[in-house]
């Protein structure tokens, strides 16, 4: 069993779906309302232990009763928690989502996520040495993900850094990472001046570009590659991409090749839009290996 640890953020997603999205200063009737766990770091961490891996998160939450239902919900789906604590006096992390139009649009309020400092990582060193592969996003404290990013190169830990949401990347970060996986807008966001194929080809194997039901581009050395994506009916797309990148982290951290890999991240992405929720479609390993099959 592999051994990953997820740096980020755990949060509670309250969800409405409604048949359109409203323009600025429009009212229009939703149809639903549910309250789920989520958060890309609590997502990542959920979504690579359903398939397989030995998963600590590291990450902060409020001293809400949002903090309690977070920390229960990792432990109903396997995931360690000895370094996830409550802030006291701090809310839990919240994202405000709106379901319409067959697509997301998303609101994150950090909270106590903002606490997942390089200080608080530094508590998690034991788990960190001991990971095949670690996993980072970007709503926790750019510093952090810096300090991280240095870190895992020094220890000689492949880092998988998910730079969503978009903002610029020290070059000292871009540099130690192992795999950066961003969608195409957060792409352009990282690498303004270059066009996507001289950023693809300036770090092969390294940069990854999702391209939502297209699937994903890469550069191998020699020549660009897309690796497609599965169709399937989508009902909830949220979470996908955490889903993507906990497989891609999970098959690399196998030895899996790196079309190996990204087929079995494209095949558990697929699968987890089928089901309401960021987590709520999430699939386990069997049923990947059994689809790919």
């Amino acid at each position: 069993m592999s051994k990953i640890c997820v740096i980020g953020s755990s949060s509670m997603d309250l969800v409405v779906t409604s048949p359109k999205r409203p323009a600025a200063g429009e009212t229009v009737l939703g149809e639903s309302f549910k309250t789920v766990p989520g958060g890309k770091g609590a997502n990542q961490a959920v979504a690579a232990a359903r398939l397989g891996a030995e998963v600590h998160m590291i990450g902060c939450v409020g001293d809400d009763h949002y903090g309690k239902a977070i920390l229960d919900n990792f432990q109903a789906n396997g995931v360690l928690t000895d370094y996830v604590e409550p802030v006291t006096g701090q809310e839990s992390g919240t994202a405000h989502i709106v379901l319409a139009d067959g697509d997301n649009s998303i609101i994150v309020v950090k909270g106590a996520n903002d606490h997942v400092t390089p200080e608080y990582v530094q508590k998690a060193l034991p788990a960190i040495k001991q990971a095949d592969i670690v996993l980072i996003q970007q709503e926790i404290p750019e510093e952090t993900v810096d300090y991280v990013s240095g870190l895992c190169s020094s220890l000689g830990i492949p880092l998988l850094l998910n730079p969503a949401p978009a903002r610029p990347l020290r070059p000292e970060t871009v540099e130690h990472a192992a795999y950066i996986t961003p969608n195409e807008h957060e792409a352009s966001v990282l690498f303004q001046g270059m066009s996507r194929e001289e950023a693809l080809k300036r770090y092969p194997e390294k940069l990854f570009i999702t391209e939502g039901k297209n699937g994903v581009r890469y550069h191998n050395g020699l020549e660009e590659r897309v690796v497609p994506s599965f169709p399937v009916n989508a009902i909830d797309t949220t979470g996908a991409g955490d889903t993507f990148n906990a497989g891609f982290a999970v098959a690399l951290s196998e030895g899996q090749s790196i079309e190996s890999a990204l087929r079995f991240a494209n095949r558990a992405a697929s699968l987890s839009v089928l089901k309401f929720g960021a987590q709520g479609g999430m699939p386990k390993r069997d049923e990947v290996e059994r689809e790919l099959s």
